[in-house]
């Protein structure tokens, strides 16, 4: 046992709580903050280190073992899921230094910023399904507070979206969790993996299907899934960017890792029933998200739109269930997590720059003329979303697309190539419009207008990303090999079974039957 797997939900919550201590001094919560994004970094680095030999970590807190006490549980999809939000968390701190505005800052933005860390991390790294549930509602409460903090008319009414559909979302997922409990007699995940397998081999097979598909549009909700994902597009783009980038970056991947997480740990008896929905709903997905994003004008609706149409990638591997899939599904996660957080802060410079999101509106100057940097540095996001070589996201697609061919899945495959060239297109049009189009006078234009200066604390955060999107994809076999030992454990749950009950695993438990 390890305290390890616990630390990533401590941190954050501590560094909320120091936060709050020191309201009074903005200059004391930055540095708070920052120290304790830092410290988070450094822990999930330590929790990554240990899984990638292929242990797994676990935790009984209050010495309760499971499947009666809490569990933390740190398997390689999870350590790599918190070292995600780590980085993240890290890089919108820093970009939020120089960005947000002093009134949100002294409205304790930074502790609800690391409130919301704190739950993303204890939803990736949590053993229990009551648990998860838990910290979905963590992160949901502090998310609706910095999506709505500011009080202005947009972002309210994104807000009240964003909430309403979530809030549909948590209810119907705690419903189904006691409809499992009710069914299983536990909630703790490799307990629910065993009698899940029993309940199927009594002629109960029916029943736990009917919870899974529960659990599918709860978490559907979540990750923003085909039709369930209108909440996104219409609240994504009122936040201050620094907000719509962590979002972005995190909270529809905490609805993916959910179904990644239950759909090959627990609801595994009729796949060809409960994954064929998830086929399906991927190509859905891909392709309603990638036409969303073709009709928008505005930078961060179409990013927002972007976002759905790349998590229909992430379900297509886990509904095909093989080795290959699952790993391209764990690549393409990390990938896109990187990215997308990354051009969400893009967005908020070009956006200073040119004075406006709108890409059919003029902006005062041209970002690729004045700002030849920050052009580079959305050039390689961008790219590594549409899949250009040797980007990270050119491996993702790759990898996902040779295990669909291996399945023969050639309908897939043509609906992830096209998105993919619809995606580039989008990218393109975001280029022409809001970087390389320099207004006339006449537009709106001064000539010999220069643009404002963009602090390094906004530029840093976007050039590290940018860094680590060409390292995956100049050391993509590494990452893929990682990926691959994620996909084994996922698709081979008495690992993970075996870890987290240990001898509880082949003797049955009293007080537990359903």
């Amino acid at each position: 046992m390890s305290a390890l797997p616990i630390l990533p939900v401590l941190i954050p919550l501590g560094t909320a709580c120091l936060g709050m201590l020191g309201h009074r001094s903005l200059r004391a919560q930055q540095t708070v903050s920052v120290a304790g994004a830092v410290a988070l970094v450094v822990v999930a680095v330590a929790l990554l280190a240990r899984t990638a030999t292929g242990e797994i970590l676990t935790l009984d807190a209050g010495g309760w073992s499971a499947p009666f006490g809490i569990t933390f549980v740190a398997d390689a999809f999870g350590a790599i899921m918190a070292l995600l939000a780590a980085v993240t968390g890290l890089a919108v701190v820093v970009y939020s230094v120089a960005s947000v505005d002093l009134p949100r800052k002294r409205f304790l933005y930074y502790p609800l910023t690391h409130v919301l860390l704190a739950g993303v991390c204890g939803a990736f790294l949590t053993g229990d399904i009551f648990n998860l549930y838990v910290c979905f509602e963590i992160l949901l409460l502090s998310s609706f507070v910095l999506l709505s903090l500011g009080s202005e008319r947009g972002q309210l009414e994104g807000a009240i979206k964003y909430v309403t559909l979530n809030l549909i979302s948590s209810a119907i997922f705690l419903s189904a969790s006691g409809l499992l409990y009710g069914t299983l007699g536990t909630l703790n995940m490799a307990h629910l993996s065993v009698r899940a397998a029993e309940a199927v081999a009594e002629g109960r097979g029916h029943v736990v299907t009917i919870v899974a598909m529960l659990f599918m549009v709860s978490f559907g909700i979540k990750a923003a899934v085909f039709p369930l994902f209108f909440w996104l597009p219409a609240s994504y783009h009122t936040p201050p960017f620094a907000v719509s980038a962590l979002f972005a970056g995190l909270l529809t991947k905490v609805g993916v890792y959910a179904i990644v997480r239950v759909f090959t740990l627990i609801f595994v008896h009729d796949t060809g029933y409960t994954h064929t929905i998830l086929l399906w709903v991927a190509a859905l997905t891909m392709v309603s998200g990638v036409l969303g994003a073709a009709a928008q004008t505005e930078f961060r609706r179409v990013l927002s739109f972007h976002i759905i149409s790349q998590i229909g990638y992430m379900i297509l591997g886990v509904a095909l269930l093989t080795p290959l899939a699952v790993a391209g599904t764990v690549f393409y996660i990390v990938h896109h997590i990187v990215v997308k957080a990354n051009l969400f802060l893009v967005a908020g410079v070009a956006h200073r720059i040119r004075g406006t999101s709108d890409l059919v509106r003029p902006g005062r100057v041209g970002v690729y003329a004045s700002a030849p940097l920050v052009a580079l540095l959305f050039m390689v996001p961008a790219m590594s979303l549409a899949g250009v070589p040797p980007l990270s996201g050119f491996w993702a697609k790759l990898i996902l697309i040779r295990a669909a061919l291996d399945e023969r899945a050639y309908v897939y495959v043509a609906v992830a190539l096209l998105v993919g060239i619809m995606t580039l297109f989008s990218m393109t049009k975001i280029w022409a419009e809001a970087f390389w189009k320099s207004p006339a006078p006449e537009e709106g234009g001064t000539a010999g207008e220069t643009a404002p200066r963009t602090p390094a604390g906004m530029l840093a955060p976007i050039a590290v990303l940018a860094a680590i999107t060409v390292g995956i994809g100049l050391a993509a076999q590494p990452v893929f090999e990682f990926s691959a030992l994620a996909a084994g454990q996922l698709l081979n749950p008495e690992v993970y079974v075996g870890a987290v009950l240990g001898e509880a695993f082949a003797t049955p438990v009293e007080g537990v039957d359903p």
